[in-house]
């Protein structure tokens, strides 16, 4: 379906014709098959990922890693962690996002920019390498953040695909798009961590209700638009299960960017903190927004498509 794409902003003007292979925030859930491929990169091309792993993250959509990260790197980066979270300027910057019940730091957004240790991690060939090989191409930073869940009450993140939102709200137009969530933190097997239903990268679910004003003040907070239906929920988990992600600071999972997601809440004295990247391909920059008035800031959906070198 072709359709002109909604949403512009002050000084932009949007594609008059871009095609919507993913259609969302309608008046009914709809649930579509994937167009697009789940590994970019040609069959035996050269990378870090063996060819074993790369067919299990094609097949799961995602990919665990018992330590990407050495013991030594993740004391650094939880360091400088805990230094941004306890900064006053960095609270008051509209790129941190507070929990709000507690009124602490739930996620700091554009780290990368914000921090040069963790500029250092992005521009990692660990981490990169990795990114290009599954995306097939070179890549740019969409979203950086560290997310922080405190004990006794940290709230979780309700079930979604980010694709949803990248597309309805970043507008980016294909499912080319890889995140890593590497653990500074124990994760536990009860303190809220990453829940996802392997194979739901297959199927995207478009859903219901159109997307509000300025949505991302709240839905970083609490998700509202962009959330699946509970029966829709049921199907799938019945289809796919649900992987609960555990592992030793230093461990890493890299998931497609239409997996079915979401973690619970954390009510144990544990924290679970994570630094979470999001490369997206150069070569499937974001237009104006499907599915949304307006764009949402650049610290959330990257407009500057450099590639990292």
């Amino acid at each position: 379906m072709t359709t002109t794409t909604p949403g512009t902003t002050a000084g932009h003007t949007p594609d008059t014709t871009v095609t919507d292979l993913y259609p969302s925030r309608g008046a009914t859930e709809v649930a579509i098959p994937r167009q697009d491929p789940v590994v970019w990169s040609a069959p035996g091309a050269a990378g870090p990922i063996p060819g074993p792993d790369l067919q299990s993250f094609e097949r799961d959509g995602f990919l665990a890693m018992d330590q990407l990260v050495g013991p030594d790197e993740v004391d650094v980066y939880h360091r400088e962690l805990e230094r941004l979270v306890t900064d006053p300027g960095i609270r008051a910057d509209p790129r941190s996002i507070v929990e709000p019940k507690s009124q602490e730091i739930r996620s700091v957004f554009e780290v990368h920019k914000i921090s040069e240790v963790f500029a250092n991690l992005v521009h990692d060939e660990r981490i990169v390498g990795r990114a290009r090989q599954i995306l097939g191409s070179d890549v740019y930073v969409h979203q950086s953040r560290i997310n922080v869940k405190p004990g006794f009450g940290a709230s979780g993140f309700y079930w979604h695909s980010d694709f949803e939102t990248w597309h309805a709200e970043d507008g980016l137009p294909n499912m080319r798009t890889v995140s890593v969530s590497i653990a500074l933190t124990e994760n536990y097997d009860s303190n809220g961590g990453l829940m996802i239903m392997p194979g739901s990268h297959r199927t995207f679910l478009g859903c219901a209700g159109a997307t509000p004003k300025d949505n991302y003040k709240r839905s970083l907070q609490m998700q509202d638009a962009g959330i699946p239906s509970d029966e829709a929920l049921t199907k799938m988990a019945s289809e796919y299960g649900i992987k609960l992600f555990t592992g030793k600071p230093g461990s890493a999972t890299w998931f497609d960017c239409n997996c079915m997601h979401g973690s619970g809440d954390n009510i144990t004295p544990f924290p679970r903190s994570n630094v979470f990247i999001v490369f997206n391909s150069v070569e499937n920059k974001a237009v104006e927004p499907f599915a949304a008035p307006v764009r949402r800031p650049e610290y959330i959906g990257a407009r500057d498509f450099t590639p990292v070198r």
